[in-house]
């Protein structure tokens, strides 16, 4: 797995740059976007207190689908129409960030889709319901982080799920997410991460923070501290890995058809971390 320097650089714009400069495949301005498309859910799983909704902004440039969540209804109506026929260095100027994530994931999946070689380990999914490929998700996820050494995780982006996981290790956690809220257990889930970060002795967040603006503080405080950063990426899936070495110490990456959009056997390609 190749990594980048950020160089005091945002991820998003590094990571941008290097696409137009051609490092990872042929010029973007000669791709071309040929759908666009959003996929949008509700789900409350038996025997938990709460729901919750998701809508992603996906985009397909040949076999590949890139994609970006966004909080649902955030997407303008017109933003699809702006992505179709378009070509990939057009939307990578797209004043909306989730279109400009989007177009980079779908990018990098097609000139560098996961793969072994790439340093990717696939971990199948069993066929099921969502919960069940929700805590199959969340086992792999969270084996992710250190086998010692990790008393409390800072959870960027709240899936009950991993907090489930991380409590049948008799791991203490901060749960944060912009949306505020409690857990199924009725724990506060914070706001701020940033105001937590020296609070943990590790971080897992989700890919969301890319497509928020939330990701480069998260990489440079594991970068100064040495702190473990585990990252679970539906939203850039192709573009986080890039990251390792650069904060990020392992990524679940998980393209397009995600765990919740189908009950037969999915894949997540995970990178680095504790591989016990």
């Amino acid at each position: 797995m190749t990594t980048t320097s950020l160089d005091g650089a945002t991820a998003l714009s590094t990571l941008t740059g290097q696409a137009r400069a051609g490092r990872y495949g042929p010029d973007p301005a000669d791709q071309h976007i040929a759908l666009a498309f959003t996929t949008s859910q509700a789900v409350r799983h038996t025997g938990r207190a709460r729901g919750y909704r998701n809508e992603v902004l996906s985009l397909r440039l040949g076999a590949a689908v890139g994609s970006c969540a966004v909080e649902p209804g955030e997407l303008p109506a017109d933003a699809l129409t702006d992505c179709v026929g378009a070509s990939v260095t057009a939307l990578l100027d797209h004043p909306l960030t989730a279109v400009r994530v989007a177009a980079l994931d779908a990018y990098l999946m097609h000139c560098r889709p996961h793969s072994r070689a790439a340093g990717a380990r696939p971990v199948t999914l069993p066929a099921g319901g969502s919960l069940a490929k929700s805590r199959a998700r969340a086992r792999a996820v969270t084996g992710l982080l250190p086998a010692a050494g990790v008393r409390r995780v800072l959870v960027v982006g709240v899936v009950n799920s991993l907090l489930e996981q991380l409590r049948s290790r008799g791991i203490d956690y901060l749960p944060c997410d912009l949306k505020g809220g409690t857990t199924e257990w009725g724990e506060p889930v914070r706001t701020d991460a940033l105001a937590h970060l020296d609070d943990c002795d590790a971080v897992l967040a989700s890919g969301m923070t890319l497509g928020n603006g939330t990701l480069d503080p998260l990489l440079a405080h594991a970068r100064a501290t040495g702190k473990p950063l585990v990252l679970f990426a539906q939203t850039g899936s192709a573009v986080l890995p890039r990251l390792l070495g650069e904060g990020a110490t392992a990524v679940s990456a998980e393209p397009y058809p995600f765990f919740w959009l189908d009950g037969g056997p999915t894949v997540l390609h995970l990178y680095g971390g504790d591989t016990r």
